[in-house]
């Protein structure tokens, strides 16, 4: 799989629509930039695996990602070999082939079905949630955290939020490091493929090891939590709030789970230890 992956990249992820806006006593047209959602399927050694909803752009790093994510393909040196790349009527990939030695596939793979995984939801599909690999909790040694950094992390996330400004609708996901540089930013129509991007850059880089605070623009779930423990992201912040599987999770595996990071303030929900005073 070919990091540089700015030739595959097709389409526009915002597409205008017109509309109506009503407003009180008048309705005014309107020509309004929404995000796209398309279907990809993904094709692993000649067999349909699944198929995402999603938006266009970053296709490679978005099956990266998931492929990791999911433990379908746990490899941190070689990239799954692309063998064939469609593209549908109006430019959008529509199906990524990828050819995988099977004894390199993991128990994701095994142990799954031909699924449906929407934008709006990480687990349609999914026969059962995602059985957690008896793991040590994460460590961050003597790593912490505090209200300036998230603030200035949030800025950085939310100033590169390109495609947000069009439309404003649509999630993004950005990856920091210790120091709390940007490592990568991605956006997409759906919170868990904004993640998978994000995860997915990292490890075609091959600096996946250098991830420790992981922000999202929207609410952090129950697979958000998962996606970061297999990437052994420590920090997790959201604009908006977690769920309470998301907060059980986040206790369990290590993860410090801080929810409505803006306005200046922040909740945090799990390794309070983290947090400066």
């Amino acid at each position: 799989m070919n990091s540089n992956t700015n030739t595959l990249n097709s389409g526009n992820p915002i597409r205008k629509y017109q509309g109506l806006k009503v407003i009180p006593h008048t309705i005014l047209p309107v020509d309004d930039y929404l995000t796209v959602e398309e279907a990809m399927a993904i094709t692993i050694n000649g067999k349909n695996f699944t198929v995402t909803m999603r938006t266009p752009g970053d296709e490679l790093e978005l099956v990266r990602g998931l492929l990791y994510s999911e433990d379908i393909y746990r490899n941190k040196e070689v990239n799954p070999e692309v063998l064939n790349i469609k593209k549908n009527k109006m430019g959008y990939i529509s199906k990524v082939h990828l050819q995988i030695p099977p004894e390199s596939l993991g128990t994701g793979y095994k142990n799954s079905r031909s699924l449906l995984s929407v934008s709006s939801c990480g687990i349609c599909g999914k026969q059962e949630l995602m059985a957690i690999v008896p793991e040590a909790q994460i460590d961050t040694g003597n790593l912490k955290i505090g209200l300036p950094e998230i603030t200035k992390m949030y800025a950085i996330l939310e100033n590169g939020q390109v495609q947000f400004e069009k439309s404003g609708g649509i999630h993004a996901a950005a990856i920091f490091n210790t120091h709390h540089e940007l490592l990568s930013l991605k956006e997409d129509i759906g919170r868990h493929n904004a993640v998978d991007k994000a995860i997915g850059d990292l490890l075609l880089a091959k600096n996946i090891k250098g991830a420790e605070f992981l922000l999202v623009s929207g609410r952090v779930s129950y697979e958000i939590i998962t996606k970061a423990f297999a990437a052994r992201i420590p920090f997790l912040a959201a604009v908006s709030a977690p769920s309470s599987l998301a907060v059980d999770y986040a206790k369990e595996l290590g993860i410090t789970l801080m929810g409505f990071c803006r306005e200046n303030k922040f909740t945090v929900y799990s390794h309070v230890e983290r947090i400066i005073q």
